[in-house]
């Protein structure tokens, strides 16, 4: 494809994906409204968001194992598909089990838009081209990400909370009618065995896990028989598997044979710990926001431009470099110490730090997270051979997935404690009767008297400072596996050389010879 034709595709893919990250970002406003409107409790709130997270994450290998054996195009429209319906069911659901549901199917497409996009443009463009492209892919996180919470919000105040999901289905047909008319990739036709016992037990142990980390300290406290009856039933169902991905399975979901190379290794260990470190710190961001700072979740939104503005320049000025050199590994490791440093100094805030310092901190973070996300995905393909391509490009995402899973929920239960215990005490000295019970709930700022809500605002600051403190050893070891990936120049074909025909590999030297001259 000739750059204006993956630019015309890109765009499609990049519809695609901007439509899969707002409905996520849209509805943290409209969660209120929607649990009143459909009078539902603290456990339904919870599983609006638990059901999508749970059939994202579980689904996300399965849909890049497809990519390997059917057609890219028609994957990627069918998560579309997949999405818009349980957009639509979710828009008119008359209560909350049905909310609950039609996120849960909702999920499948995110799970399928955000393996395929990136197994789709590594079918497009070689290794070497496709930094120049990381850039467009960070401007659409970015612009997802700012104005997912600002549009959910209007909507929720203008025309509704359900239309917080009508809101992406122009977005989604606007994309199938692009990739239709644009994305053109070769279907490779061979004989082909879909695992489906892998598949069942990957999303059953998944599920199993996710749930645990989602609902304990919540639902059900951390050392209860549920925590350990969740733990021990997860792990055994992916033991099997594991066992079935070796020993039974012709086409297996996660091909075992990935993880000889130390590059996709040491990659999804990263992974899984910059998904701790980045979902289970910043996204408590808009919290300390609210809740320590007083702001409103419009004024809260705003204040993540800071980072998404790092981490826009970065990915788009790393991403030109590593196209124009071919090298990578600096940027990485590069990258992971920003994310360090942005972690450290982010843990040294409080309800009274100048607004300004903490917006510098949260830019140190977007750049290194700017630098290291999508690079991770390039090292790793660079690796992989063609056919286990799309295998490959969702392993990264969904170890990442998982660990930002985990980190949400245990960080999310250091947070409540620490608050807890941090306003009890507050309340006693000031002598407020009841404090023990007022202090695990969450606070409307505007209704407290004064001193009351300064210790709110206190325990809030502190305790999403040490949020960021828990996650720095998570960055650092995440860095340490970094340093210890080989740097493989990037290579300026779509397959690898071992993969090439022997007349493919001649015209490719001639090409070569004829450049250099």
């Amino acid at each position: 494809m000739t750059h204006r034709q993956v630019l015309e595709a890109l765009s499609g893919l990049l519809l695609a994906m901007f439509v899969a990250m707002l409905s996520s970002t849209v509805v943290s406003n409209a969660l209120p409204s929607i649990v009143a409107d459909l009078e539902g409790s603290q456990t339904g709130y919870t599983w609006v968001v638990v059901a999508t997270l749970l059939t994202m994450t579980a689904t996300t290998p399965i849909w890049g194992k497809l990519a390997d054996l059917f057609s890219q195009k028609v994957l990627v429209q069918t998560a579309l598909v997949i999405f818009s319906a349980g957009s639509l069911v979710a828009g008119f659901a008359p209560s909350m089990e049905v909310l609950i549901g039609a996120r849960a199917f909702q999920g499948l497409g995110v799970g399928g838009l955000t393996a395929l996009v990136q197994v789709v443009i590594a079918g497009m463009v070689s290794p070497r081209e496709r930094g120049r492209y990381a850039g467009y892919i960070g401007s659409v996180f970015a612009l997802s990400t700012v104005s997912g919470p600002l549009i959910g919000g209007v909507l929720v105040d203008t025309l509704g909370w359900r239309w917080c999901f009508f809101v992406g289905l122009p977005v989604a047909v606007l994309a199938f009618v692009v990739l239709q008319k644009t994305l053109r990739l070769p279907v490779i036709r061979r004989e082909t065995h879909i695992d489906y016992l892998g598949a069942t037990l990957i999303m059953g142990g998944v599920s199993l896990l996710l749930v645990w980390v989602s609902l304990a300290g919540n639902q059900f406290a951390w050392t209860s028989a549920t925590s350990y009856g969740l733990i021990v039933a997860g792990l055994v169902v992916i033991a099997g598997a594991v066992w079935v991905e070796i020993a039974v399975a012709r086409e297996p979901i996660i091909p075992m044979r990935l993880f000889r190379d130390r590059t996709t290794s040491l990659a999804t260990a990263a992974s899984v710990l910059i998904g701790v470190a980045m979902f289970g710190s910043t996204v408590y961001l808009s919290q300390y926001f609210q809740l320590a700072r007083g702001m409103s979740p419009t004024h809260a939104g705003l204040m993540s431009i800071a980072m998404v503005g790092g981490l826009l320049v970065s990915s788009i000025v790393s991403g030109r470099i590593i196209s124009d050199t071919g090298r990578w590994k600096k940027f990485l490791v590069g990258g992971m110490v920003f994310v360090v440093a942005g972690l450290a100094l982010l843990s040294t805030i409080d309800e009274s730090t100048n607004l300004a310092v903490v917006g510098v901190f949260m830019c140190v973070l977007g750049v290194g997270l700017g630098a290291t996300m999508q690079n991770l995905v390039l090292a790793v393909q660079n690796n992989t051979a063609h056919s286990d391509m799309g295998a490959a490009s969702s392993l990264v995402a969904f170890f990442r997935s998982i660990g930002g899973s985990a980190g949400v929920s245990a960080l999310g239960a250091v947070l409540a404690h620490q608050v807890a215990a941090n306003v009890s005490s507050g309340l006693r000295d000031l002598g407020v009767a009841g404090g023990e019970a007022t202090s695990h709930s969450v606070p409307d700022l505007d209704t407290l008297p004064g001193p009351v809500r300064a210790v709110f605002e206190g325990a809030y600051g502190e305790a999403s400072a040490h949020l960021f403190l828990v996650a720095v050893p998570f960055a650092v070891v995440a860095l340490a596996c970094v340093l210890f990936i080989k740097e493989v120049p990037l290579r300026e074909t779509v397959m690898r050389d071992d993969e090439l025909s022997p007349e493919v590999k001649a015209e490719l030297t001639i090409t070569k010879e004829f450049q250099d001259r």
